[in-house]
């Protein structure tokens, strides 16, 4: 099965007009289905939690369906694990208070340099709280990939926290974490996985992966801007919950504090709905077919789709005069890497590479992206950083070439 562009696109109403969208990375287009169930909760159930009248029990009827569609999307076992917030990075900081409460002067937690900060200095602060040891895993500045021996050595220590990304933001590298978690299981380590972009490509299983956490953000796979964070449920009923003292102590409401973003999270559902009509109408799935299979047919027909475009833009950035590619660059090590690529043109300002690119109607990043501690070890920091193009399904090859000719112009 293939995906219809087309008919892929018509889903998008933001797509209609004259921009090229490589700015993926940092933030998709939403699809109309997200907006669809945001139009209709505020219509229809803007109301707020556990009242006794029509519109408050029609929005939480859309809050539980919503949290049974994350569990699919992440193949939790309950929809009790599944914990909304603001964002990924906001639930990042939630949860490293309440696991830094049982940690103690002289222990240890593990964090990464491939990773974006949101999931690096959440757990660098409270180990500074806590009189905590922070040991760092490396990447390869060649190939843009961790350093799996390394980080061995820093789980034979037997730290309390893995902080751990699913792909690099910055490079793409997409890591090998089933084998880490592996690792980190042998040395009684935690481990919380950013999943935020992973998610958009792959398919999330947090019951093979054995994590103890993951998160991620919907507005990076089709949403709107809300975190989506999974904990295992032992570890989520005994956690301490930063909390005010009428909110309820059970799953998942404990650590959902105060109001949430309830037609955030509507339209959260709608994207998990916007993949599951994918895998029915291009991978095979059964009308009536259950959501989960239906997500894992959509991925497979989306990663086919993606890794056309992985090749393409590989091919095409190397074809640039002048234009140096960090990360993986071997075509046949494609499958480690989703299609975000990090590269500088000669001693072109990464800004003025953007900024020309978006006089084309095309939309890229520059500077870090977050990935400090990424930019830093290049020592590409002080100098503006990278300029990054990502693509996602909704893109075609017709746009990889045309970014290629536009960049060929800026190469001179």
């Amino acid at each position: 099965m293939s995906l219809d562009l087309n008919l892929i696109r018509r889903q998008f109403p933001s797509l209609n007009r004259n921009a090229i969208f490589f700015d993926n990375p940092g933030g998709t287009q939403i699809a109309k289905q997200s907006l669809d169930r945001i139009n209709r909760y505020l219509l229809e159930s803007n109301a707020n939690h556990e009242g006794a009248f029509e519109t408050s029990q029609k929005s939480d009827a859309v809050l539980d369906e919503a949290h049974r569609a994350m569990s699919d999307f992440y193949n939790a076992s309950s929809p009790q694990e599944i914990v909304f917030g603001n964002n990924m990075t906001t639930l990042t900081l939630h949860i490293s208070r309440s696991l830094s409460r049982e940690w103690n002067a002289g222990d240890e937690i593990v964090v990464t340099r491939l990773d974006h900060d949101a999931n690096v200095t959440p757990w660098v602060l409270a180990a500074q709280d806590r009189g905590v040891k922070v040991n760092w895993a490396d990447f390869d500045v060649e190939d843009g990939t961790l350093k799996l021996d390394q980080l061995q050595k820093a789980l034979e220590r037997k730290p309390k926290l893995l902080a751990l990304g699913y792909a690099s933001n910055a490079l793409g590298t997409i890591n090998p974490v089933a084998d880490i978690i592996q690792m980190a299981r042998a040395a009684g380590t935690l481990v919380y996985v950013d999943a935020v972009q992973y998610a958009p490509h792959g398919l999330i299983d947090v019951q093979a992966l054995g994590c103890d956490f993951l998160v991620s953000s919907a507005y990076k796979y089709f949403g709107p801007h809300a975190g989506i964070l999974y904990g295992r449920r032992d570890l989520l009923e005994t956690l301490f919950a930063y909390k005010v003292r009428p909110a309820t102590n059970n799953l998942p409401g404990k650590f959902e504090t105060g109001t949430q973003n309830h037609e955030g999270i509507a339209g959260v559902l709608g994207a998990v709905e916007y993949f599951e009509w994918v895998g029915k109408e291009f991978g095979g799935a059964k009308k009536n077919e259950a959501r989960r299979p239906a997500l894992e047919k959509a991925m497979t027909v989306i990663h086919a789709h993606e890794m056309d475009l992985n090749r393409a833009i590989l091919s095409t950035l190397q074809s640039i005069p002048g234009l140096h590619l960090y990360g993986l660059t071997d075509p046949n090590r494609l499958a480690e890497r989703v299609a975000t690529f990090s590269f500088r043109i000669g001693d072109i300002p990464p800004r003025k590479v953007a900024e020309q690119l978006a006089r084309e109607n095309m939309y890229v990043w520059d500077g870090n992206y977050y990935a400090l501690n990424v930019t830093e070890r290049l020592e590409v920091e002080s100098t503006g950083g990278m300029v990054r193009v990502g693509a996602a399904h909704y893109n075609t090859l017709e746009e990889v070439e045309r970014l290629g000719l536009v960049l060929k112009r800026i190469a001179g």
